[in-house]
């Protein structure tokens, strides 16, 4: 069985004739192959109903899902202010499904996603977008039942200043939401993930915590304890650019044996880390620091990990989605974590994928599924069969 994949990428001044190109490429590389399922990857820029609007004009009722990023990726690097359709092709039946509740409710959302996966047949597998400013991923990841399905995730991202993003399935789209598909059939899905920040020996103790907020480190706000580490007073922490840059410089909690990231989404006013995950009062955390080639590495890492997972089946195409935190790292050398990856799974392997808030990805040994920060993760489509 042959799985086939094209990318179509457009930039244009409205939402609507981006989609309209990108479907208008996308479907030309494709070639005689029939679209059985579409990832959107769209600038938070543009409306999200006039993206769906221009790439439905072309697509029908191919089942879609998508977020918003600052930047959106493929082979050829890069992306901002942009539409990227990347489309499979093969013996496999995809369904795509919004569900508007996940900012509200994490377990109602896994629950709903749980009734659904029971109706259907066995040996399917679950992709996933949710919002990364609202919502709380842990909640949903703990309302999964463990070993369920094959399953992966991101959180969408946007404007870090006001928390502007949204989500994409079928025609329908907004914040607050999950883009949700359903695959099977003859595909094959290898996931690998890593990240490339490491602990630097600053220790700090969690002294005030509430909700997504991290008000207090060592009895001090935030910002002056970052200030005092890097300079710049905790005043200037709190406004462009150093409130968003905050997320170059993630803490560690321990987690029993391991150390987990989890990174500012922001520095808010009053001096506090805005963050997308929990993180309890009394516990250590440990100031993290990444660098270019730890990063490439890690690309390296999780390419391989997947590729792995893939086994006999030949990779037709991978969806690379990549903490925000990766685009303001890679500055410099816009796009060489997808380079990194390439030199694994081989330059002839359409590539597409984004920026995002953080990653979900299955259970270790079985456990119920992780809520990440500033991982790059890798998904691999091969086929299976004859």
């Amino acid at each position: 069985m042959t799985l086939l994949a094209s990318i179509g990428v457009a930039q244009a001044l409205d939402g609507r004739e981006s989609g309209l190109q990108a479907a208008h490429q996308a479907l030309n590389k494709l070639g005689a192959g029939t679209p059985a399922l579409g990832f959107v990857i769209a600038s938070h820029q543009y409306q999200p109903r006039d993206v769906l609007s221009g790439l439905t004009s072309l697509l029908g009722e191919v089942p879609l899902i998508g977020f918003s990023a600052p930047a959106g990726l493929t082979g050829k690097g890069q992306h901002t202010h942009s539409v990227i359709l990347a489309l499979l092709s093969g013996d496999f039946l995809a369904e795509s499904y919004w569900l508007p509740g996940y900012a509200q409710s994490g377990r109602e959302t896994a629950a709903q996603l749980m009734r659904m996966a029971s109706a259907r047949e066995e040996g399917q597998s679950l992709l996933f977008f949710a919002d990364g400013f609202n919502g709380d991923a842990e909640q949903f990841c703990s309302a999964l039942p463990a070993n369920a399905m094959p399953l992966a995730g991101a959180l969408s991202s946007g404007d870090i200043h006001t928390g502007a993003t949204y989500q994409m399935a079928a025609n329908q789209s907004g914040a607050g939401g999950l883009a949700a598909a359903f695959i099977r059939g003859n595909l094959k899905v290898g996931i690998g993930y890593d990240h490339g920040w490491d602990p630097v020996g600053n220790q700090f103790r969690v002294t005030r915590s509430r909700g997504f907020w991290l008000r207090t480190l060592n009895g001090r706000p935030a910002s002056e304890t970052y200030a005092q580490l890097f300079g710049q007073s905790a005043r200037d922490w709190a406004f462009p650019p150093l409130n968003y840059l905050a997320r170059l410089y993630p803490i560690g909690v321990e987690q029993g044996e391991d150390l987990i990231v989890r990174s500012p989404i922001r520095v808010e006013a009053d001096g506090s880390f805005r963050m997308n995950a929990t993180i309890r009062d009394g516990i250590d955390a440990y100031l993290l620091v990444g660098s270019l080639v730890a990063c490439e590495q890690a690309a390296r890492r999780a390419a391989n990990q997947a590729l792995l997972q893939l086994g006999d089946a030949k990779p037709a195409f991978a969806l690379v989605l990549t903490d925000i935190a990766w685009q303001m790292l890679f500055k410099a050398k816009p796009g060489a974590e997808i380079a990194a990856v390439q030199e694994v799974i081989g330059s002839g392997v359409p590539i597409a994928g984004g920026y995002t808030l953080g990653q979900i990805v299955p259970g270790v040994n079985g456990g119920l599924p992780r809520f990440l920060n500033q991982h790059l993760m890798v998904i691999v489509f091969g086929a299976t069969g004859g």
